[in-house]
């Protein structure tokens, strides 16, 4: 099969044929049909977060079940599935708390993964999912089935951008109606989080970015107003929107954290910054530890949206068929395994909410 192998940091992905192993106990074998380029497989891939290479990345992605291996429960082959990187074993610590989302079990696909060169070299499943390749093994707990009628390009942006952003709003931070919200970054985590604030009834629901085509982008995703975050006044214009108080709740959804400081100002007393996008290793963020305590602030973090992929997807799904989840809209480009690179350079100049690798 092909796969966008990374062999370097920082340098153009190389298409090779690869062998993929078949799925073992608990594992299927999923035939990728769309896999969107998310900033985490980048970051990963200019070793912003280190890791061993060779590697295939691409973690948000949808197919349709090739094989199963023993022991898989209710997937079956021919079933369309979202294929995500969160892995969950059911009963660790964790899992029993109902956060499989921070599962600390190993799985024995982890070392040494299902990928591998023609002569045998390894290579690493990125992100536990390796899914910018026509073919990926991975446990049965990182897929769920979705209907024959939701196209698979849109079906992938459930297994991290819509579940990531989305699920911080609802799941993390439990906005409730009329609570007021700021979400920096109006790409695809955020415009997710911004969906996930209108279903909750959140007002205002406040887009900042640097871009202005994103902020208008935001309003079609629910935001009722945009502040450019490089305006001198952009804390001034939050709080003239929030009664002069500040926002119940800022959504950091980009991995800067010069973005993540400037969260903690647009925050009223008592308010709370939820921190979605994951810095690279060794970024260290400066806020006053007298006003955590003396304001009564908190800083909370979300990871992939506290996800439970077994409910949460299927309830997306259903909001997606009733017109209320915005999935098709968030599509900027779909191209071809060969022209990832281009996709992936389209992405780093932020010219596109979600490009799509096709199969």
């Amino acid at each position: 099969m092909k796969a966008a192998v990374c062999t370097a940091f920082g340098q153009p992905l190389v298409i090779e044929e690869v062998e993929i192993d078949p799925p073992q106990q608990g594992e299927i074998k999923v035939k990728i049909a769309a896999c969107a380029i998310c900033h985490s497989d980048i970051v990963y891939m200019d070793g912003g977060w280190g890791g061993t290479l060779p590697a295939v990345y691409g973690h948000e992605a949808a197919g349709v079940v090739e094989q199963v291996g023993e022991g898989v429960t209710g997937l079956a082959v021919g079933d369309h599935v979202v294929v995500s990187l969160l892995r969950s074993c059911g009963s660790c610590f964790f899992c029993a708390r109902g956060e499989p989302h921070v599962c600390e079990s190993d799985f024995p696909m982890d070392e040494p993964g299902r990928l591998h060169r023609p002569n045998g070299e390894p290579l690493k499943q990125g992100l536990r999912t390796g899914a910018f390749a026509e073919y990926a093994v991975v446990d049965q707990s990182q897929a769920v089935a979705v209907p024959k009628s939701l196209p698979l390009d849109s079906a992938s942006l459930l297994a991290c951008g819509v579940i990531t952003g989305l699920g911080a709003v609802v799941n993390t931070a439990k906005v409730a109606a009329g609570d007021s919200v700021v979400v920096i970054g109006a790409g695809g985590v955020g415009l997710n989080s911004i969906q996930g604030a209108a279903l909750s009834g959140a007002h205002p629901i406040i887009a900042m970015d640097v871009a202005e085509e994103k902020l208008k982008a935001a309003k079609d995703f629910g935001a009722t107003h945009g502040v450019n975050a490089r305006d001198n006044d952009a804390r001034e214009q939050v709080r003239a929107l929030t009664d002069g108080r500040g926002a119940d709740y800022a959504f950091v959804t980009v991995g800067a954290k010069t973005a993540m400081e400037q969260a903690m100002t647009l925050i009223r007393n008592a308010g709370h910054v939820v921190i979605v996008g994951i810095a690279p290793i060794g970024a260290k963020m400066e806020i006053d530890a007298c006003d955590i305590g003396d304001l009564a602030q908190s800083v909370i973090g979300s990871k992939m949206g506290s996800t439970r992929l077994q409910v949460d997807v299927p309830n997306l799904v259903e909001l997606y068929e009733q017109g209320r989840l915005k999935l098709d809209e968030l599509i900027s480009g779909r191209y071809p395994l060969s022209q990832i690179n281009d996709a992936i350079d389209s992405v780093r100049r932020a010219e596109a909410l979600r490009n799509v690798i096709v199969f």
